[in-house]
């Protein structure tokens, strides 16, 4: 059993920039013990106020699209060129199955995760939609309070957990393939309307040409939406993390974003105003998981839900059944 420690503990090290206490802390956030989410949630409380200072980055495309590569090497250029203190957030597909998870993000980002300046914690996707759960953002808050000022969040990518992973970060990227067919077109539509930029991947080794097509026939498709409410028009770039081209343009894109919004005022409100999405999205959690450990539902379930299966009662009639006990 891992040894639980003080919240003075947890919070003096986690802001003295303790790696070893971060990951600790963040295993605490994972948890789903009732001992553990309390002691988390006063954690989180005790470093709250030296959170919220990072960028954060939301980074997501369909599998094969490269985004532990580009990850890394968008993260060596902030690292080495920008003097940044970046934290990775990445999710690893987990079995629905078995519920185990590869977890092999470092693995893949070998060259980042030696570097001083990095940290990466793969964290399995569960059952959540994608991976992006409450504890994402938790884990998030806790890195920023540990002094990373660039926070990436990378999604499984398959298609579900874009919402989320939108509602908690500042910069929306997606990565797409140039001629990726057109069995993609319905996951890029809705993935694209959120998208604060797009970055054509693997323009190397012959591929160029495809992908500055791609660029202009995406730049135009973007065109075609509505203005975002930040009031920014989504920029779409070229880029190779193997030759390295391009890939410092992305974050020149995420600079220009953060700059317009910062003045007109957008990105402050849109923090606070996820932060009032996380308050209700938690207080949802709370009372569906309060509602099915309650023992009189617990006693009755079963049997409305055959009863459902059955055809012999209305999903609604059960459910009416059950919150009135």
């Amino acid at each position: 059993m891992a040894r639980r420690f003080s919240v003075s503990d947890y919070a003096d090290g986690i802001l003295s920039g303790n790696r070893v206490r971060l990951s600790q802390a963040i295993t605490l956030v994972e948890s789903t013990l009732p001992t553990d989410q309390e002691l988390a949630q006063q954690v989180l409380d005790a470093v709250l106020p030296r959170a919220g200072r990072s960028v954060r980055v939301g980074i997501t495309g369909v599998p094969g699209v490269g985004k532990s590569t580009f990850i890394e090497a968008l993260g060596l250029h902030l690292v080495n060129e920008q003097g940044k203190q970046l934290a990775v957030l990445a999710v690893d597909p987990s079995s629905q199955r078995s519920g185990g998870s590869i977890l092999g993000d470092k693995t893949r980002m070998n060259l980042l995760a030696a570097h001083p300046a990095a940290y990466i914690r793969p964290s399995p996707a569960g059952r959540s939609l994608g991976g992006v759960t409450r504890s994402t953002r938790e884990a998030m808050l806790l890195c920023e309070a540990a002094g990373f000022d660039v926070i990436f969040v990378e999604t499984v990518g398959v298609g579900q957990s874009e919402t989320a992973v939108h509602g908690m970060v500042d910069f929306f990227l997606l990565l797409m393939l140039a001629g990726a067919g057109d069995e993609l077109q319905g996951i890029k539509k809705g993935i694209m309307e959120m998208a604060d930029a797009v970055t054509i991947t693997k323009a190397d080794g012959g591929n160029e040409r495809a992908a500055k097509l791609a660029r202009r026939e995406y730049q135009n498709a973007l065109h075609l939406f509505p203005l975002a409410p930040s009031g920014w028009n989504p920029l779409v770039t070229v880029s190779s993390a193997v030759t390295g081209q391009g890939v410092a343009e992305v974050w020149q894109v995420v600079e220009q974003y953060r700059a317009q919004t910062q003045q007109s005022g957008y990105f402050q409100r849109r923090r606070q105003e996820q932060n009032l999405h996380w308050l209700h999205e938690t207080i949802r959690q709370a009372l569906e998981a309060r509602f099915y450990a309650r023992p009189e539902v617990a006693r009755h379930l079963a049997a409305l839900e055959q009863q459902v299966k059955a055809g012999t009662k209305s999903a609604f009639g059960a459910a009416e059944e059950l919150l009135g006990l």
